[in-house]
Parts: structure tokens; sequence; C-alpha cells
């Protein structure tokens, strides 16, 4: 233990040897001055278990560190503390099934059967990761959060993953926010596009936001398989859809409950599967770039996709595309498609309105250009304006999305017709 003469608990990674150089290995040094933060200065605690570390933090001074081995905490768990400031490059030797930064009890270097967990279920509440570059030499990952509780990663540019940029499994409320990640170091049109590989960000936990993030090369943007997550303002352009990219990917068939709102999908989209409970809002979708709902078990419930900008090659590519490889989707309720401003791509709605002018006794609007499932309408109202009589007339048909009106006698008529996909029943609502 370093023997530090003020009572700072502010730990300079320098003072236990680190090469701010990256000349020489210091995940040693770095995970020493770890080893005296966790000296806890008080009785206090967070979560039960969990010592309260009192605003430790950990100071990388600015320097670009070279680690042959994970940083780590240690597993008897700790909260109310900070690392920040500096960069860290894993080695050439870096193990590939690990993360530079790992808030991982049972992969700490202290761990032991005895030592790993605490009474709450977290081992890590309120650690606070901001201000870092993290290369991960295309050797591993970037940071790994696993069974923390109130993590916050902010301000941090992770780079050169080969698995994920960020891991959150288990746990509870990760904040990802005003971050960059990448695969390559790119702004775009990169020549190896088609060959990313990895994903930005993967969430298998729930109750977590990623605010004002940007996702600029991997495989995958976000990947979301846990519940009651956030996305807002996160911009993908990590992989084209024509190069087999996903920006957003929710695997979460039958429990999506997942909002994304005010987002920035760049030439890739959004593909979520069986979805239930799934709200897209304002949000901007660029370069053909769509939302994608694959059936896994024909499941969709809940779904708002609504007030979103689209702007496409006008190749015809349907803002909402249902993929029913697996099957077609049977159960629907509560799907609401609507008020999407579109340009260069084809349109799709769960409500529509249209008109026609005829003289006869038999009007046919046909809505499945523009309606999302096939032959599927579940509410239809219309007005039939007769230019000299009022005849008898009814809805005849609805099948393949085509309305049909008919009157009694032939008359010179204009017909206004709204419908509507989805329509809750009474005890629904």
């Amino acid at each position: 233990m370093v023997q530090i003469t003020s009572r700072s608990r502010v730990y300079h990674v320098t003072d236990y040897g680190a090469d701010p150089t990256g000349n020489t290995d210091s995940s040693e040094a770095i995970s020493k001055a770890i080893s005296d933060a966790f000296q806890v200065p008080s009785d206090h605690v967070l979560m039960p278990g969990i010592a309260d570390l009192g605003g430790a933090e950990i100071h990388l001074d600015g320097g670009s560190y070279l680690i042959g081995s994970p940083i780590t905490l240690p597993a008897s768990g700790g909260g109310n503390l900070k690392i920040h400031g500096g960069s860290l490059r894993a080695s050439d030797d870096f193990p590939t099934d690990r993360y530079l930064i790992e808030l991982w009890a049972s992969h700490s270097s202290s761990s032991d059967s005895s030592s790993v967990g605490s009474s709450s279920g977290y081992n890590y509440e309120y650690v606070t990761l901001s201000g870092l570059m993290l290369d991960s030499n295309f050797r591993g990952g970037g940071i790994a959060v696993v069974d923390s509780l109130r993590t916050t990663i902010d301000n941090c540019y992770i780079v050169h993953f080969m698995s994920d940029g960020i891991l959150v499994q288990s746990g509870h409320e990760t904040y990802i926010r005003n971050s960059f990640l990448g695969q390559h170091i790119t702004a775009g049109n990169d020549p190896d596009e088609k060959n990313f590989s990895g994903t930005g960000i993967n969430l298998m936990g729930n109750d977590n936001a990623i605010t004002d993030v940007v996702i600029f090369s991997a495989a995958i943007g976000i990947l979301v398989s846990g519940q009651a997550n956030t996305l807002a303002g996160v911009h993908c352009y990590n992989k084209a859809t024509g190069f087999g990219g996903t920006g957003i990917y929710l695997k979460l068939p039958r429990l999506t409950q997942t909002r994304i709102i005010n987002c920035y999908l760049d030439y890739t989209g959004i593909v979520s599967e069986d979805p239930v409970q799934l709200h897209v809002s304002d949000s901007f979708f660029l370069g053909d770039a769509n939302v994608v709902l694959k059936s896994v078990n024909g499941v969709i419930n809940g779904v708002n996709v609504v007030d979103n900008m689209f702007t496409g090659s006008g190749k015809g590519v349907d803002i909402i595309q249902l993929d029913e490889s697996n099957g077609k989707f049977t159960n629907i309720d509560q799907v609401i498609v609507q008020h999407n401003i579109v340009r260069g791509m084809t349109l799709r709605s769960t409500v529509a309105k249209a008109s026609v002018d005829g003289n006869g006794s038999v009007w046919t609007i046909d809505f499945s250009p523009m309606l999302l499932f096939s032959d599927r309408i579940q509410y239809v109202q219309y007005t039939l304006l007769a230019d000299s009589t009022t005849p008898n007339h009814a809805l005849r048909n609805t099948s393949g999305n085509r309305v049909v009106i008919e009157s009694d006698v032939p008359v010179t008529a204009s017909v206004y017709v709204a419908v509507d996909q989805c329509v809750p029943s009474i005890g629904e609502l």
C-alpha cells in the first residue's frame, strides 16, 4: 500500500508506478490504486453489503496506459467511486474474452466463492466511469458492467472492440451517455464497412438508459435483451442494412418494453422480435433505414411507431416491414403506426383515409398499398355524398384491405372512407 500523507481520497495511478506514456504495462499499478481506494473510510454502506467508499477517485492523470489484463474492482464490492481522466489500451496479449474495465465480481483478481456478492444481490453501486478513451486493440471488449447498480458511463470513447463496446448484464439502472463507440475509427463511407463486426452496446439487463450516444462502426449498434430500457438521442451509422448491419436490435420476444425516442438511424434500422410494448417516436430514418417487426411466435401487441421521419432512395422500401419468414403474425393487438412523414420510401400505416368519386352503385377503395397488415381491417367509417338523391347504402366487404360500399340505386357521389387495423375492445379501454 502506498503511504499518502494527505487525507485525499483521490488516487493518482502515477503515484503507484503506472506509466502514462504507454511504454510498459500498467495493469498492476492501476489495480493497486483501486485496492487502496477500497480501503473503506467508514462503516457507511449503500445497498446492504456494499461499502460506501466516500466518493473516492481513481485518477488517470491524462495518461495513456498499456494494460495486459482487465482493470477489475475487488470482489468484496463497494460503491461511490469514480474512475476517470485518461486512456487505456489493450496489449497485444490481452485476453480476447475479457473487457478493459470489468465491474464483474466473479472476474475480479481477488475473487473467491466466499467473497463474491452482497446480501442485496448487487456487487457494486454508484460507480462512475468518465472521460475515458478505451482502445481494445481488437482483443476483446471495452467495459463490462455485471450485477451492478446505478452505474454511470459518461463521456467515453471506446474503439477497436471485437465483442462488445459496452456489456450490461443483470444489475439495474446503468446510464450510458455522451459517448462514442466504434470497432473501427471512421466517420462513414468506410471501404471496409461490410466487414464490421461486434456490438456497440449489449444491454442484457432491465431499467437502463442510453442517451446522446453515437455508434459509428459495429455489426449491431445496440442489442437489447432486457426490459424497460430507454434509448434517446442515439445516432447509429454502425453498418448499413445493405451490408447486413442493424442499428438497434430488440431481441425480446413477447416482452419488449422498450422506448426509442429522438434517435437517428443512419442507413441502418431497427429490428424487433415479437414486439410487445414497443414505442418508437420522433426519430429520423435516413437512407432507406426502416423498422422491421419480426415474427418469432406470431405475437405483436402494444406497438407505437409514430411521429417519425423517413427518407429513402426512391426504391420503394417500406418504412415498416413485417418479417414473417418464421410464420405470420396471428396475435395482433393495439398496434399504432401513423403520423409518420415519408420521402422516397413507401408509407405503411395501421390507419388510412381515402376518397373516390364516381357514377354507379358500387365504390371500391383499395387500402392495401398503404396498410401494414394484409387482409385486416377492424374499423370502417365512411360518408357517401350524392349529388341529387340520397340512396340507401351499406358497407359490403373489407377483404384484402379493399373497402366496398354499395348503394341500392346508381348515383353520382363521392365516398370518403377511414379505416383502422387495430381497434381495442371495450374491455381493453
